[in-house]
């Protein structure tokens, strides 16, 4: 039988780069999948037929993430659509750049209603229709244990929020028989990153593998945790890099 067989798995951010990859390993895994989007119906509807032709069951809910109210719908679509939810993945980020005396309240306000106001409302949602055996992982970024590189202050204080966040989860949800982590990737070659992209060398040459990863290499992590492999896995966060924080 599939590691996954029988779960269901709710991604965020599923229609491209590390999320579609997420989406389709815990698909292949055996799990049946929903996956929301923000502005590209197509590719998450690519993901949607990618999953069905391996025979699960899937749905793309379009989702803006910085609306809190929308990310709770998105948890009880799904657990309307597959009468339950066994695996939330917290992976809808944004990229933003600049120095501190650059950087507005308005781009606060927006990063972290994307990587904090919505996690927590979606774990909030969720850990009602979770029992025993119930997965939270959240995708981090190395950036939150080393910033190598002057602009990514914004991104890294609000990556950081989801430690202390999954650390306090961890003991909430213990008792439950539920996981709380946070799955760190480093440079991975995705289409906000790719890896022949502006400052591509810059950040090879950070790693001691000498490349970037793919988003598979992120998946694969995330699959780990997921499964009952992961089971004695809580309050921690893996970082995947390539060592630059190594």
């Amino acid at each position: 039988m599939a590691p996954l067989e029988g779960k269901v798995a709710l991604v965020t951010g599923g229609s491209r780069g590390i999320g579609a990859a997420i989406a389709q390993r815990l698909a292949n895994d055996g799990a049946d999948v929903a996956l929301t989007y923000n502005t590209s119906p197509e590719r998450a509807y690519g993901v949607v037929d990618q999953i069905k032709q391996i025979g699960r069951r899937t749905v793309a809910l379009q989702v803006d993430v910085a609306d809190a109210e929308a990310v709770t719908a998105a948890v009880e679509q799904t657990v309307a659509e597959f009468g339950r939810l066994d695996i939330l993945v917290n992976n809808a980020g944004i990229f933003p750049y600049g120095p501190i005396d650059e950087l507005t309240l308005e781009d606060f306000e927006n990063t972290t209603a994307i990587h904090v106001r919505a996690v927590f409302a979606a774990v909030r949602a969720a850990v009602g229709h979770m029992g025993e055996g119930g997965r939270i992982i959240s995708i981090g970024s190395s950036l939150v244990e080393r910033v190598p590189a002057p602009g990514i202050s914004l991104y890294s204080l609000s990556k950081s929020a989801l430690v202390g966040f999954t650390k306090g989860l961890a003991r909430d949800l213990g008792p439950r028989g539920i996981t709380a982590n946070v799955v760190h990737p480093g440079s991975t070659d995705t289409d906000m990153n790719p890896a022949d992209g502006e400052g591509s060398d810059e950040e090879r040459a950070l790693t001691a593998l000498g490349r970037y990863g793919s988003p598979e290499d992120i998946a694969a992590t995330v699959a780990h945790l997921a499964g009952e492999s992961g089971r004695y896995i809580t309050g921690t966060t893996i970082t995947v890099d390539g060592g630059v924080t190594a």
